[in-house]
């Protein structure tokens, strides 16, 4: 293209003559590269981007138990969409790693009570790197908005939150899903969603409200042009948190007493089962208290008992003392027991099992956790891990995994098991209740995290469970924290840390299947789907707008 002064012109062929002759074009239509008005907010100072990541990663923290104030978790999300507005996909992944840190470190600090820091970083490092990969997307997604579409800038956003959960709970080694966005809201309107779409759809809610709220702050700041795209963006922000009231909780079913036995063990700390005796005696004896006050008319007979995991850390079939004291517990109480047990099964392996004992039969059939926790219960290339950490060898023996799903005859009720981090899983405790559970059952020991909040973290994760399926759920814990829940979350009887303690309700049995039973893992892929259409629609516009606009030979720009 040819330049005369300021005015561009183009070749005008008379005969055989040329000459230059004035180009006269309409008025080009500003460039989609460029965002409108009402949506155009500088970004903030890297400082102060930065500082508020990290405000929003220990804002998050505090929205999980204790204190376990739920409304923290949208705005967290809200601060962190804020600081990443305007920055580049490098920034970005640096905003997601603070926040990540603020976030893991003060949550997870249970993990290092008696192992030391190192291990405690490790895995607090390790999952804020997923934190990291959402914050180098976010500024792509948040180019929605950009161009006058707020709300599904906010869609994709919320939709990345559930991808990002989606791949820390599966990677690496079977991965981590503590701390998922949806565990801090069971007591929330949020958490009645997870009937519908199960933790995903909780975890898209809290998201979603977080990112409209932002966009509905960053409209609000554009002033009188933006007013009503904020308004907009601000009613949607109350609908989602609301939304979860219009789920129905049902809770009605046939009643059956349960009777939850948390017998404490002689100390805290990763030596809890020295005393292996002790702990298996202290279970025992508080059984027999409960049939003490059966027998004085003080307590109802349970129609079923759960014991916690390493109830019994002696292997009652190859113990007969062990299974001695077993068969005396339960056959006083006179009703059938699922006991937590270590087996040596295989021979040169561990089993973390649930036995089925029934008064005056014994043990009966069993279930195998399938999902043993990686670094606590096996060592995953042990030789390599060694070179980094002598901790490692603290897990003497590895434990192996069972391969059948946890659903056990226990008296009148089916139950679905899910032995101690189990819990956190989707598929393990789904597929129980697809089985045919029509009572869920979490048998956990806390005793190796002290007094810490991991214990009021699990239980949480139960609370949402129950929810998600439509079914009590029995909490049973050596140390406490342990609770029994009903259907819709609710916490009927809960036990304090450290103390012996008897719990007893009556729970319905539930038969009907929820949504999030019927739809599995599909909310789950549809909405971690939908955050990559959302990415790949933003980048596959900007090249297109990139390729419509060409530089010219002088460096100025022309249509294609």
């Amino acid at each position: 293209m040819l330049r005369t002064g300021s005015v561009p012109a183009h070749r005008v062929t008379y005969g055989g003559a040329v000459t230059l002759a004035p180009r006269t074009t309409a008025p080009r239509r500003p460039s989609a590269v460029s965002p409108p008005d009402d949506v155009r907010l500088p970004p903030l100072s890297a400082v102060l981007a930065g500082l508020l990541s990290i405000a929003a990663g220990l804002l998050c923290r505090f929205a999980f138990p204790d204190p376990g104030w739920w409304p923290l978790a949208p705005v967290a999300v809200a601060a962190f969409t804020l600081a990443c507005w305007g920055r580049s996909a490098r920034q970005g992944a640096v905003l997601g790693l603070l926040f990540g840190l603020a976030f893991f470190v003060p949550l997870l600090s249970w993990s290092g009570v008696y192992v030391g820091a190192v291990p405690w970083f490790a895995l607090a490092t390790l999952q804020s790197l997923y934190v990291a990969l959402l914050g180098a997307a976010m500024p792509t997604a948040l180019r929605w908005a950009a161009r006058r579409h707020g709300g599904v800038a906010a869609l994709v956003v919320a939709c990345l939150w559930v991808g990002q959960e989606a791949l820390r709970d599966r990677t690496p080694y079977g991965g981590f899903p503590w701390a998922r966005l949806a565990f801090s809201q069971a007591g929330s309107p949020f958490g009645h969603l997870a009937a519908l779409g199960g933790a995903p759809l909780v975890t898209f809610a809290v998201a979603l409200a977080g990112a409209a709220l932002t966009v509905a702050l960053v409209r609000a700041r554009q002033g009188a042009t933006g007013r009503p795209g904020a308004t907009r963006a601000g009613v949607a922000t109350v609908l989602v948190v609301v939304s979860g009231l219009a789920v129905p909780l049902p809770t009605a079913g046939q009643g059956v007493r349960v009777a939850g036995i948390q017998g404490d063990v002689p100390e805290a700390g990763l030596d809890f089962n020295v005393e292996r005796r002790a702990v298996l005696d202290n279970h025992a004896r508080v059984t027999r208290e409960l049939a003490d006050r059966v027998a004085s008319g003080q307590t109802p007979a349970p129609d079923l008992v759960v014991w916690p995991e390493n109830g019994s850390d002696l292997d009652p079939f190859l113990q007969d003392d062990a299974r001695g004291v077993i068969d005396g517990a339960v056959d006083a109480i006179g009703a059938p027991t699922l006991v937590g047990a270590v087996l040596r099964r295989p021979t040169d392996h561990l089993t973390n099992a649930s036995i089925v004992w029934t008064p005056g039969t014994g043990p009966g059939e069993l279930y195998a956790k399938r999902h043993p926790v990686p670094f606590a219960e096996y060592i995953p290339s042990r030789s390599f891990y060694r070179r980094l950490s002598s901790k490692v060898d603290l897990v003497r023996e590895d434990f192996v995994a069972g391969d059948r799903v946890g659903t056990l005859d226990l008296g009148p009720a089916k139950v679905g098991v899910a032995i101690c981090f189990e819990v956190a899983y989707d598929n393990l405790v789904r597929d129980t209740v697809r089985a045919g559970a029509d009572l869920l059952v979490v048998q956990t020991n806390n005793a190796t995290f002290g007094r810490t909040d991991e214990a009021v973290q699990q239980l949480a994760m139960s609370r949402l469970r129950a929810i998600e399926h439509g079914r009590a759920v029995a909490h049973v814990s050596t140390v406490g924290v342990s609770a029994l829940i009903a259907p819709d979350g609710t916490v009927l009887s809960r036990s304090r840390l450290f103390e012996p303690a008897i719990l007893d309700a009556e729970l319905p049995l539930r038969h009907e299947m929820t949504w999030a039973d019927r739809l599995g893992a599909w909310p789950e892929g549809l909405l971690v789907a939908l955050g990559l259409i959302g990415l790949g629609g933003v980048l596959v516009r900007r090249r297109t707008e990139t390729g419509l606009r060409r530089p010219a030979a002088d460096g100025s720009l022309a249509d294609r």
